[in-house]
C-alpha cells in the first residue's frame, strides 16, 4: 500500500500558475505509475494527466494539452503538476493516484489504485 499526500493548491486568477505536489510513502515509488484526477462539485472524478515509472510514457486529456505539464523525482518520492494558462473550468478538487505500472494504460479511470486526500485549486474569473 502507497501512502499519497497532495499540496500545492490555492486561489489563482485566470491566466495564472499552481504547481501540485504528492508525496508518496510506504511501498516502492518506482514501482507505481502516477496520475492526477480532478473533481468539480456535483461532478465525476476525471482523469487529467498521468506518468509511468520510469516517466517515459505520459498521457494527457485532451482539456489540459498543452496547459499541465506531469513530472515526477523517484529520489524524491514525488510527483508534480504544473499548471500554466489556468481557467475557471479548471476548478476543482484535485487528487493524486497511485497504481501499478503495468496498470498505466488503465489510468484514465478512476477504477483503481491509490488515493490522496485531495487540494483545492481555484481559478477565480
Amino acid at each position: 500500500q502507497v501512502h499519497l499526500v497532495e499540496s500545492g493548491g490555492g486561489l489563482v486568477q485566470t491566466g495564472g500558475s499552481l504547481r501540485l505536489s504528492c508525496a508518496a510513502s510506504g511501498r516502492t515509488f518506482n514501482y507505481y505509475a502516477m496520475g492526477w484526477f480532478r473533481q468539480a462539485p456535483g461532478e465525476e472524478r476525471e482523469f487529467v494527466t498521468a506518468i509511468s515509472s520510469s516517466g517515459d510514457t505520459i498521457y494527457y486529456a485532451d482539456s489540459v494539452k498543452g496547459r499541465f505539464t506531469i513530472s515526477r523525482d523517484n529520489a524524491k518520492n514525488t510527483v508534480y503538476l504544473q499548471m500554466n494558462s489556468l481557467k475557471p473550468e479548471d476548478t476543482a478538487v484535485y487528487y493524486c493516484n497511485a497504481r501499478p505500472d503495468v496498470m498505466i494504460e488503465t489510468m484514465r479511470t478512476a477504477r483503481f489504485g491509490s488515493w490522496g486526500q485531495g487540494t483545492q485549486v481555484t481559478v477565480s474569473s
